[in-house]
């Protein structure tokens, strides 16, 4: 299992999984936009995207997962947080690791960063992703409730 900041280079591997990952919350296959999407947020420093890629030659230019995270700042705080948008690993890899290894990355860069911590949501049903970010130290915030506006 390889691990590393995804770049250019690197786009065709990421908008696979991120086209993979947006199909698994019901959206339609859109490689194009996905692509479009990814290059646009490396173009402009816009979020950190690590893959994790097989060592197995058959399937080196298939990623098996991802992470995308967004910067933003707390202003209490006075930091930088990280907000851990999307995490996806393909159905053929899960239970192998690859999430956690993407997480332990994820943690990293907020320490290279010197950022206060990351700060992430998952829907109520997604109770193998809390057990995740349970056993890996995430602790669920009972003091804020999160709202959403519709643009």
């Amino acid at each position: 299992m390889i691990i590393k900041k995804a770049f250019k280079e690197d786009l065709e591997t990421a908008a696979y999984l991120f086209d993979l990952y947006r199909q698994f919350y019901d959206q339609r296959s859109d490689i194009e936009s996905a692509k479009e999407f990814l290059s646009e947020r490396m173009e402009n420093n816009e979020s950190e995207i690590f893959l994790v890629l097989s060592e197995d030659d058959n399937l080196k230019n298939k990623g098996m997962g991802f992470v995308q995270l967004y910067p933003s700042f707390t202003s209490v705080g006075m930091k930088r947080i990280w907000i851990l948008n999307d995490l996806f690993v393909h159905e053929n890899f899960r239970k192998q690791g690859v999430a956690e290894a993407l997480i332990a990355r994820s943690k990293d860069l907020a320490i290279e960063t010197n950022a206060k911590g990351i700060i992430l949501e998952t829907h109520f049903s997604n109770t193998a992703a809390q057990k995740l970010y349970d056993k890996i130290g995430f602790e669920k915030d009972g003091e804020h409730f999160y709202y959403y506006l519709k643009a």
